[in-house]
């Protein structure tokens, strides 16, 4: 029975966890990637969708598939060190992919505000005299 309850409960916190922390960043973050988009508004809008889509599939899919995996609770506190393992997988993972949207975000705010002085070099077919 300590398994049904640790299921429901590792489901329950899993998604209420996961659900807070996109919509956190789906709008704390809209200023960030409009500013990324040089101020397109329409872009970022899209992307940040893009974005928060993406984030829900990763983390509800790894939550589903974590919990077929590791011992099976036979007692409470068995139940509360695997609730406390598979939670702190499910927010070892939403601080990653936040680090990397974050990361990602720096970057091309970066590409923005700093264009390439220089135009990529033209290609050069590197044996010119080759049969065609």
């Amino acid at each position: 029975m300590y398994t049904v309850y640790s299921y429901a409960a590792y489901l329950l916190i899993s998604i209420v966890l996961t659900v807070w922390v996109g919509r956190t960043l789906y709008r704390r973050g809209r200023v960030f990637v409009v500013d990324a988009f040089r101020g397109n508004e329409q872009i970022a809008d899209s992307v940040n969708h893009l974005l928060i889509v993406g984030f829900y599939l990763v983390n509800i899919g790894l939550v589903a598939l974590a919990m077929k995996y590791g011992d099976k609770p036979r007692d409470v506190t068995a139940a509360l060190e695997w609730l406390s393992t598979k939670i702190g997988l499910v927010l070892v993972v939403l601080g990653v992919l936040h680090f990397f949207n974050v990361l990602t975000l720096a970057r091309m705010r970066r590409k923005a505000l700093y264009p390439s002085p220089l135009p990529p070099p033209p290609l050069v077919d590197p044996l010119p005299n080759r049969p065609r």
